[in-house]
């Protein structure tokens, strides 16, 4: 029973890792830095032998946290083609697959800041500076 709890965490543990950065226009537009990488994201190589490579996600790895992308193959010594699989953190993604209306409300959550705290934020400042004026003010006569 303990393992198999231990493997749960160590699975989601590693589960979470699997993330790549953003392009720098998803990065403005999503106001986030790094996401996880999924199936059917575009992403492109950055380190490597597979530099400048863009293809599609088609499997991701979590024990390893590695990503085998679409058009980026190794030939065997005795013939046929193998995926070759590239660690998450040598990627940039350059676009999102968003059929998961969970992941896209996620990211929309977060791009859009929650106008009415910041509305709350600004009135108790100005009633915080208000305070001490009253009492500046009161001790300076």
């Amino acid at each position: 029973m303990n393992n198999y709890k231990i493997a749960l965490t160590s699975r989601k543990g590693r589960d979470s890792s699997i993330c790549a950065t953003l392009k720098d226009n998803l990065r403005q537009q999503y106001k986030r830095r790094s996401v996880r990488v999924i199936k059917g994201d575009s992403v492109k190589v950055m380190r490597g032998e597979y530099v400048d490579v863009e293809g599609k996600v088609e499997k991701v790895n979590t024990e390893r946290g590695t990503l085998s992308i679409e058009g980026i193959q190794r030939e065997k010594v005795r013939g046929g083609n193998v995926k070759v699989q590239i660690h998450a953190s040598n990627v940039i993604v350059t676009s999102l697959h968003l059929d998961d209306k969970r992941r896209q409300s996620q990211l929309q959550k977060i791009s859009k800041p929650n106008i009415a705290k910041k509305e709350k934020n600004k009135k108790q400042q100005s009633k915080l500076k208000d305070q001490n004026k009253k009492k500046r003010g009161k001790g300076s006569k």
